[in-house]
């Protein structure tokens, strides 16, 4: 037998888990395996197999034990954040309701092009034992299961039905989620008894790989067309999304906007692009963005948009931007790349930027629309200042912002998501060293705020264990998924979190009363089932779970609580109320397309309906 003949017996769950072990990156030097652990909440569909198989390897793969599965999901992509897509967490769920709960974030990690492997319990190959535990049977298609409906929340899907099958489902799943393009969740469908079922293996399955992800040069002729473009505006400005993060590709796009004179503006997940202090920096566009940026992209004549894919938040649902503006869009996504009859390059945002900065010599942004940029940036700066700044109005989440923003360390990681916290944060945060801004506006999912914030914090603690991981959550988040303080107090790995309590879901009581309908439903106090007002008791409910905790009742509390939790080596809560209608930053927001009542008797809904249509005039028809 030759070396290349060389097999070994193992099961399917015991081969998957090997494979993983062997899976290695380099990244700045240094390798490491690409997989760091997983997740998992055992069940019968995976704890007597895939548990075997992890118990055998806790000391490569770590598991970390998640409350709930869509916690765990969360942490898995902000994991993957952190470490800009070049390594993932695995999440592990039992067949049936576990699983289940994967799949909002399965959701979450898909929008915003995140890597994750999901090994997933099944109902058995066989048959035999049907109707099983937790088993939905679809009578006229047995073969049709819960797994099925992660179809459209994941780049890969599979169901192994044969050992053998990993063999090629692997590399295939791995290659998926290393992809520039294609990258995004993978999910992998374990029917119970084929995780037992035993194959003899190729050894040369388990030799150890040092994988490369791969940057794909644009096309000359793309390059070309967008640098014959750019170097005609009169008003140019470019957008730097989260692909230039991923890309690595900071040092580029800064000397290229240098080099060239060109204002930038950041999406939501390009937030920590640049400085706040950068002179070219003009801050972030679109319905939670700046006065500054929205003034510089509704007068651009050419945008050059780097790793964005353009959604309506960064567009104002494609009402920020002249009608007779021409886009290019750098992106490694051709579905990215294209959209609203961009001029495409599709390619890697580093090499794309360096093809096109080659073919642009000599020339600069004329002076007098950099000024322009730069004094609107300037005013902004001013009104930040006077937004965060405590006292001018009740506790608001700008204040809360403020004092954190002031206080916290360069390399410190912000983590918000979804509610009323993207928009403040992404306005008003700014912005202390390169990558450390994590706002989850991608899926714009509620509950990833702890949970993201532990597995952001596992992340960080393997690179930078000196920073800290800063949540910034709403009470109605928090009531959603909070168990993650217990895992953060049970891992060691620590967290500030701040829960800024506004009686509900504030920012959706706001989208509600802009629109001309009366609050309902959001706010606690205007929930009509609501009928025992009580108040929820955030700091015990904290302390429950091993933290520590304490509540302020103003900016200047808040501010001394958060250098206590700085000093603390266990996971901290704070806890301030905040006004729900007087707190909002009002400034810097262009118009968002909502659906609204055409036809209505209360004449306040058919006014905020009229102000909807009206806003929908400017908008872009594709070109």
């Amino acid at each position: 037998m030759t070396q290349s003949d060389a097999t070994i017996r193992l099961t399917t769950a015991q081969a998957i888990i090997r494979y993983l072990a062997a899976q290695f990156i380099e990244i700045d030097g240094k390798r490491t395996r690409i997989c760091g652990g997983g997740y998992g909440i055992f069940g019968h569909g995976n704890v007597t197999c895939l548990g075997e198989a992890l118990y055998d390897h806790q000391d490569v793969l770590p598991l970390y034990r998640g409350q709930n599965e869509q916690g765990m999901g969360f942490a898995a992509a902000a994991y993957a954040k952190y470490h800009l897509r070049q390594r993932f967490m695995f999440c592990t769920a039992s067949a049936g309701p576990g699983t289940a709960n994967l799949l909002t974030a399965s959701a979450l990690a898909h929008a915003n092009r995140l890597p994750m492997l999901m090994l997933c319990g099944d109902t058995f190959l066989t048959r035999l034992p049907d109707p099983v535990l937790q088993q939905i049977e679809h009578y006229g298609n047995p073969a049709f299961g819960l797994n099925d409906g992660f179809k459209s929340v994941s780049r890969y899907w599979d169901r192994i039905t044969h050992p053998a099958q990993i063999i090629q489902t692997l590399p295939a799943a791995l290659a998926t989620m290393l992809d520039p393009a294609d990258c995004g969740p993978a999910f992998i469908g374990l029917p119970q008894d084929v995780q037992g079922w035993a194959y003899d293996y190729p050894t040369a399955l388990f030799e150890e790989r040092t994988h490369h992800i791969r940057r794909q040069a644009p096309d000359a002729d793309e390059v070309a067309a967008a640098a014959d473009l750019l170097s005609s505006a009169e008003r140019p400005v470019i957008i730097a999304g989260g692909g230039v993060q991923y890309s690595r590709a900071v040092s580029e796009l800064t000397q290229f906007a240098e080099t060239h004179n060109i204002p930038v503006i950041e999406t939501i997940a390009g937030r920590a692009n640049l400085l706040a202090t950068h002179g070219l920096n003009c801050g972030p566009v679109g319905v939670t963005g700046s006065d500054s940026a929205n003034w510089v992209a509704e007068r651009a004549d050419v945008i050059l948009s780097i790793g964005s894919r353009l959604q309506d938040f960064t567009t104002g649902s494609w009402t920020a931007f002249d009608k007779q503006a021409r886009i290019i869009s750098l992106n490694a996504a051709r579905h990215d790349a294209g959209k609203h009859l961009s001029l495409p390059v599709v390619g890697d945002a580093k090499l794309g930027i360096q093809a096109i900065a080659e073919r642009m010599s000599g020339y600069e942004a004329p002076a007098g629309w950099v000024d322009d940029a730069k004094a609107e940036r300037k005013k902004w700066d001013t009104y930040v200042a006077d937004n965060v700044r405590p006292g001018n109005r009740p506790n608001s989440y700008a204040q809360a912002i403020g004092v954190v923003n002031e206080l916290c360390d360069k390399r410190d990681r912000v983590v918000a998501a979804a509610g009323g916290l993207p928009a403040e944060v992404t306005a008003n945060w700014r912005t202390l060293d390169i990558g450390t801004v994590d706002v989850e506006f991608g899926f714009s999912c509620m509950g990833y705020e702890i949970a993201g914030g532990w597995g952001a914090r596992i992340a960080q603690s393997e690179n930078e264990p000196d920073a800290d991981t800063i949540v910034l959550v709403g009470d109605g988040a928090y009531l959603l998924m909070n168990s993650d303080i217990y895992s953060s107090v049970l891992t060691g790995k620590k967290m500030i979190v701040l829960v800024l309590d506004n009686g509900g879901f504030a920012v959706i009581n706001k989208l509600q009363n802009n629109t001309g309908n009366e609050s309902y439903n959001n706010l606690i106090s205007d929930t009509p089932t609501a009928v025992n007002q009580v108040t929820v008791d955030f700091e015990s409910h904290a302390r429950s779970m091993g933290a520590n905790a304490e509540t302020v009742a103003n900016p200047a509390e808040l501010a001394e609580a958060f250098k206590r939790a700085k000093e603390s080596e266990t996971t901290s809560i704070i806890v301030m109320t905040v006004d729900a209608y007087e707190g909002w930053t009002t400034e810097g927001h262009t118009w968002w397309e909502v659906g609204t009542p055409s036809v209505s008797e209360r004449e306040s809904v058919r006014a905020g309906h009229a102000e909807v249509e009206e806003g929908r005039l400017r908008q872009r028809r594709g070109v």
